[in-house]
């Protein structure tokens, strides 16, 4: 089985990756560390900031890694925010039988209350060096255009309203 975590930046994807990946002991790819290994090794020109092209660039990796998985009947988490809206086209319905896919949305009212508390955890689960782009306005779009590709295409989604608790029973 793979689980698939996706989200708008500063939902906790990574903490919950952690978390699922000491419970239950199966690997886990974080779609940033190979994105950073990428861009450190001088496999791609892009740049951490390229998120639109590092989708494009990351997802046909991470996608025929899950086949490989599924393949060999290996569990793996995999976590980050480069997932496609239309991922699921992407495989046959054998594969998505083996695949659970979730979506951490922050809702507005969660984001407006507890601003200081996201900002606050940012690093709970990696080091950001420089975190001055994640501003309220940046992570009420982002949350937004996750929440609507939720109901575009029927993901299921982990809604983020009152209280931070998140947990995926495997």
């Amino acid at each position: 089985m793979v689980l698939l975590i996706t989200g708008a930046s500063h939902t906790g994807k990574t903490l919950l990756a952690q978390r699922l990946l000491q419970t239950y002991r199966c690997p886990c790819l974080s779609m940033d560390l190979l994105k950073m290994g990428l861009i450190r090794s001088g496999n791609t020109r892009l740049t951490p900031e390229d998120d639109q092209e590092l989708e494009s660039y990351l997802w046909p990796i991470v996608r025929e890694i899950i086949k490989t998985a599924i393949e060999n009947r290996q569990d793996l988490i995999v976590e980050g925010c480069y997932v496609p809206p239309r991922w699921s086209q992407d495989f046959t319905p054998s594969y998505l039988r083996e695949i659970r896919f979730c979506c951490l949305v922050m809702t507005k009212a969660y984001i407006e209350t507890h601003f200081a508390d996201i900002q606050k955890y940012a690093c709970a689960a990696e080091r950001r060096i420089d975190d001055s782009t994640c501003t309220k306005e940046t992570l009420l779009l982002d949350n937004a255009h996750y929440q609507q590709m939720c109901e575009t295409w029927g993901y299921p989604c982990i809604l983020i309203d009152q209280a931070y608790e998140v947990d995926i029973p495997l």
